[in-house]
């Protein structure tokens, strides 16, 4: 099978290939997916520059997230799912082999149902992107009517947290970098938008919930905007962290102190069972409903991996990148 890979971290142009390669068989309570297309998160392009991990195995065909259709399937796995139309997740997760091949094998759990009607470029964007989000909003506005300020609205895991809050009655305000980004953070639902770079958040947080403050933060970099709690968050209230873009962040201590903040983390690699689960009913009730907005901004041919590990990397396109095989 043709895959692209790495066998040292480094730069994409420098270490990524495109290339023959065995193609897996499964074994016991396994299948084999026929990818159709892979999705490129950021954690794809740190994990292969060496930045948040180094690389573990001699070989690495790198991406968590893709799609396509279940051709083989393992001992103990219904014949029955051969054909089926599936996205993965945690296809790279503490494992050698990700989505960005022609195949990739993984434990059956592991390839969701993608709903008829939805393309695979959409389910190459669901297992980080928006299991991230979904969780988030769960930890953040587990009752309906909160009101939440989610950090970088135009954002793959954000644009789509937007919707997910809003679908449980959510107030929606949530930060951007131009009006490009505006409109897009407001087509999947946002209420408020406030440009970080020109306007004073916590002025403008103020203004929009009565110098209340919101109810929760979803938060993706920590490190950066820590210093922006004492601003927009109101007493008892929370920040929840899917991200940071250091390995340290100065808190606010007196004032979450004080006030009685709490802080959640999480990383989406890492939830239980059940969460996957209640991840999953929930991204697919949406999609059947046709109520998830799914932004892929950028579709590339396989042969071209690593120009899509330097839009990500670079921030160039503001939406997910897909690459099809």
């Amino acid at each position: 099978m043709r895959a692209a890979y790495y066998e040292r971290n480094g730069s994409a142009a420098e270490v990524l290939r495109v290339g023959e390669i065995d193609t897996p068989r499964p074994g016991p309570g396994e299948v084999r997916v026929r990818l159709r297309t892979s999705g490129i998160n950021p954690s794809d392009v740190k994990s292969r520059a060496g930045v948040t991990r180094k690389i573990a195995f001699p070989r690495v065909i790198p991406h968590s997230d893709g799609a396509g259709e279940i051709d083989v399937v393992g001992e103990g796995v219904p014949p029955s799912r051969i054909g089926e139309r599936v996205w993965v997740w945690n296809g790279q997760w503490k494992r050698a082999f990700g989505t960005a091949a022609e195949y990739i094998v993984l434990p059956q759990v592991q390839a969701v149902r993608l709903p008829d009607g939805v393309g695979f470029e959409v389910g190459a964007c669901l297992g980080i992107p928006a299991m991230t989000a979904r969780h988030a909003v769960a930890l953040a506005a587990p009752e309906s009517g909160a009101r939440l300020l989610v950090a970088g609205g135009a954002g793959a895991v954000a644009h789509y947290a937007i919707q997910f809050a809003k679908a449980r009655g959510a107030t929606i305000i949530t930060t951007v970098s131009s009006a490009e980004k505006a409109k897009v953070a407001r087509a999947a639902g946002a209420d408020h938008t406030i440009d970080y770079r020109r306007e004073d958040v916590g002025e403008r947080v103020g203004e929009i919930t009565g110098k209340r403050g919101v109810d929760a933060v979803i938060e993706l970099d920590l490190a950066a905007n820590a210093r922006l709690i004492p601003a927009v968050l109101r007493p008892k209230g929370g920040v929840v962290v899917y991200g940071t873009g250091a390995a340290e962040a100065a808190l606010p201590a007196t004032f979450c102190l004080q006030n009685g903040i709490t802080l959640k983390f999480f990383l989406v690699y890492e939830l239980t069972p059940a969460e996957h689960q209640a991840a999953i009913a929930e991204i697919t009730r949406m999609l059947e409903a046709g109520r998830l907005i799914n932004n892929v901004a950028l579709t590339l041919p396989l042969d071209e991996a690593v120009a899509g590990h330097e839009a990500v990397e670079q921030g160039r396109v503001i939406g997910n990148v897909v690459l099809r095989m």
